[in-house]
């Protein structure tokens, strides 16, 4: 068996967003989405009230982070107005980062959601365009310095998954993660806060997404964290033929192999599941 340690414990390795591994494991970042049309729970989450128990809950768990988003980034999903962004996660972060003590993500791709989010307590800014959608990103970044977790992504949520096509898909997601987070340390936000997401899922067909997931420690030679959100994704469905509430045997098994290639942070919908699996390998690895 490869041994998980080896491969993770670095000493030069940057911690992820500047939070320190527990041990040789990666960072655990447990969802939570305050939106109607979520592929995975489909809007039960989307009242102040049950979006901070759920984000309690996955503290209690094991969550290293909690990642709230009022925006969703499914395939075909159709955006919302800043205002509406702003009515569902600001007091969610404003009260969980009362309730918790572990550090708040908010997950947006507007400048001012993210300004507010990080008045409200946010420590670290999820942007799935890596700046690309509002040009103002990477200052507020910058002059805030909090995280900053950027991802690739072809094309939008609205249409990315329209006959996603690449000539080489490792190379050009290895070489769009290098040209924006160079972009982004150009305007200021420091390289040791930066996180890279190849964006499993986001314009990319399943043999994109395997190419990418194999390649990860290729990845990872870009010299910032890499970030794996691959959780009860529909290419599960597809590969296996499973419906989503099936997922989760699969989810947790590409959170090792995410883990085994070098990943610095999983997003997840089950922390406590994926938790427990990786301090059950790290264990048998030492």
């Amino acid at each position: 068996m490869p041994d998980l340690n080896v491969n993770l414990q670095n000493e030069k390795e940057r911690h992820p967003f500047g939070i320190c591994h527990r041990g040789a494991l990666p960072l655990v970042m447990g969802i939570v989405n305050v939106t109607p049309d979520s592929f995975f729970d489909g809007g039960q989450y989307r009242q102040t009230d049950a979006a901070i128990t759920h984000g309690v809950k996955l503290a209690e768990e094991g969550a290293d982070i909690l990642d709230i988003g009022g925006e969703s980034s499914r395939p075909g999903a159709e955006p919302v107005t800043m205002e509406e962004e702003l009515r569902r996660v600001i007091p969610v972060i404003a009260r969980l980062k009362k309730e918790t003590d572990i550090p708040i993500s908010v997950d947006t791709c507007k400048s001012r959601v993210a300004k507010e989010a990080i008045d409200a307590g946010a420590e670290i800014v999820n942007d799935i365009s890596f700046g690309r959608f509002d040009t103002s990103m990477f200052s507020i970044v910058s002059k805030s310095d909090v995280g900053y977790l950027g991802m690739h992504m072809q094309g939008s949520p609205g249409n990315m998954q329209m006959n996603p096509s690449y000539t080489d898909v490792v190379g050009e997601v290895r070489d769009f993660l290098q040209e924006r987070a160079e972009l982004a340390t150009g305007c200021g936000v420091r390289a040791d806060k930066i996180v890279v997401d190849p964006g499993i899922g986001f314009g990319k067909n399943d043999n994109h997404n395997i190419a990418l997931l194999r390649s990860l420690n290729e990845l990872k030679m870009l010299g910032y964290p890499l970030m794996v959100g691959a959780s009860r994704k529909s290419m599960i469905g597809r590969l296996l033929g499973l419906e989503l509430g099936a997922r989760l045997a699969p989810s947790i098994a590409i959170a090792l192999f995410s883990a085994l290639k070098g990943a610095g942070v999983i997003r997840v919908h089950d922390v406590s599941d994926t938790r427990q699996a990786l301090r059950m390998w790290d264990l048998l690895s030492e």
